[in-house]
């Protein structure tokens, strides 16, 4: 059993943000599933939304998120996450990270649905950058231990009666030695991060399951949104590249989507062309290659001088080189790919969830900011801006002395091992080429009622097999993704409209009614609801 005054499931940019903004003297836990730098925050390459440009405005960073959002967006969240934006850039300077530049200005690039250049980045590696910057400090306070290799099995609950209950901390599988391990603390902060492995093509790394919405939703925390799944309109088309993303800056600084013989068509689809919000370009993608039976379409940037493009993009550079394309010389092959979680679990602006004592920051919550599609780079400032926010909230509350009185130990004697790990791994594969297939970049009622039924099965055989067997990492993720599926499937159904990320065949128009989809697990208790509609 350890104990800490703060648990932080998750070693993004989220969790790093709360672990360093809370008091020194509070003892924190951070939960690492792989090694420390092996999350969604580590491989961006975007950058972070800042207005900080005297010719921009707060106004209009709002005006463009709530726009990209499809107007689904809380207004009250956005404004206050966009003022924030300044104080978070500020605060990244003074650990250390080292923004580019251009004559002795910070270099501002401009991306899908943005008015003014306001992404400050580091050159095409900014997430590397920045999560180096934050694990660095973090590993120089004493107040703080990592636990890397340890994947969380479940949200540990404590209270006499449902009124009473609150998180107290995590169950914790081992990786390395096959153990459970009780994790205790007054206050449990999940930063798990997203749930875009659900699909068959994905720009995120493997660890992206939806851990920690499953988790809360098994605790009894709502989600929203679900539905809304943002796919990445360009992923380099390679079968060794796995999910090469190619970073919307690309665009911003003039690349061109073309067919193979050249012809640009964004144009056909939105004033802005390459510039036009994410869903519009995946979605222009798709259709075009569903028209003309292509695998893939081109990326151009090659118009631009080589020096140029060393500069602001040498990561992707190289990166392209190493499978024999040289993107100075040659358009390269893309496709969409499942990019970030819009939906989560519901909180408000200060992280809190409907259980008591669990807060959820990043991009494993909702918070309203990014409503039905997320505007570009804006998910690194909604993890400093609620990470800041979360950290005072925490700072607040009153600690008291943790004991496991009600607290039971992991019981794995009804268990035995398993002979069968093929089930695991062939239930991963149909689910995500499921998903893919149904419940992708274009849906319909038909897609959604056959993967609804499909995912139904498939839910009881992972139950069963999570009850019988022991734990390992591959069965908790497919539980965990297994139960994020059923979520987007029912979310999808219930929207009975095309909005944002959300586009249905059957219902290709926008409602003029503007409802966030709220799903309600059976354990969720009403007097403990955080108000989302702050």
């Amino acid at each position: 059993m350890l104990i800490s005054n703060v648990l932080i499931i998750g070693s993004g940019a989220a969790g790093l943000t709360v672990a360093l903004r809370v008091p020194k003297h509070l003892k924190v836990h951070i939960i690492s599933k792989n090694i420390a730098n092996d999350g969604s925050t580590y491989f961006a390459q975007g950058g972070i939304s800042a207005v900080l440009n005297e010719k921009d405005s707060f106004q209009s960073h709002c005006n463009d998120t709530i726009s990209a959002g499809d107007e689904l967006c809380h207004n009250d969240v956005v404004e206050k996450i966009v003022a924030s934006a300044p104080e978070a850039i500020d605060w990244l300077i003074k650990l250390g990270v080292d923004f580019s530049t251009d004559k002795n200005q910070y270099h501002l690039t401009k991306e899908g649905g943005h008015s003014f250049r306001r992404v400050f980045h580091a050159a095409d590696t900014t997430g590397k950058t920045v999560h180096q910057a934050l694990l660095n400090e973090a590993n120089s306070r004493d107040n703080i231990t990592l636990f890397e290799q340890s994947n969380v099995v479940d949200l540990i609950t404590d209270g006499s009666n449902a009124d009473t209950k609150k998180c107290a901390g995590a169950y914790v599988l081992d990786k390395k030695t096959g153990k459970v391990h009780r994790f205790l603390s007054n206050t449990t902060v999940l930063a798990t991060g997203g749930a875009s492995k659900v699909y068959l093509y994905t720009s995120n790394p493997d660890g992206s399951t939806g851990d920690g919405i499953a988790m809360a939703w098994r605790a009894g925390c709502r989600v929203s949104n679900m539905e809304f799944m943002q796919f990445h309109p360009t992923c380099l088309y390679h079968p060794q590249a796995k999910s090469f993303l190619i970073s919307e800056a690309l665009r911003g600084e003039g690349a061109k989507l073309t067919l193979p013989d050249g012809t640009a068509f964004m144009e056909q689809y939105h004033p802005l062309k390459e510039l036009a919000p994410r869903d519009v370009v995946a979605r222009a993608i798709d259709d075009q290659m569903k028209r003309l039976g292509l695998d893939f379409v081109l990326l151009d940037i090659s118009h631009k001088t080589k020096p140029f493009i060393l500069q602001h993009f040498p990561a992707i550079y190289q990166r392209c080189l190493d499978f024999g394309y040289d993107i100075s010389a040659q358009a390269i092959p893309i496709v969409p790919a499942a990019h970030y979680t819009c939906g989560g679990v519901l909180t408000n602006t200060h992280g809190e969830t409907d259980l008591p004592n669990l807060y959820a920051v990043g991009e494993v919550a909702c918070t309203g900011f990014h409503g039905a599609n997320r505007l570009a780079s804006n998910s690194l400032l909604e993890c400093f801006a609620i990470g800041f926010f979360s950290a005072e909230k925490i700072a607040a509350q009153t600690f008291t002395k943790i004991t496991d009185q009600n607290i039971p130990k992991w019981d794995k004697t009804r268990v035995t091992q398993s002979t069968e790990e093929i089930i695991v791994s062939h239930n991963w594969d149909e689910l995500r080429k499921l998903m893919w297939d149904y419940v992708g970049i274009v849906r319909s009622n038909k897609r959604l009622e056959r993967a609804n039924l499909r995912i139904d099965l498939l839910l009881k055989e992972v139950n069963e097999y999570y009850t019988t067997y022991h734990l390992n990492n591959d069965l908790l993720e497919l539980r965990n993704l297994s139960q994020i599926a059923q979520m987007i499937i029912t979310s999808a159904k219930r929207r009975t409209e095309s909005r944002g990320l959300h586009y249905s065949l059957d219902f290709p128009y926008k409602s003029p009614q503007k409802i966030d989809t709220i799903l309600t697990p059976t354990k969720f208790n009403p007097k403990h609801a955080i108000n989302f509609y702050e």
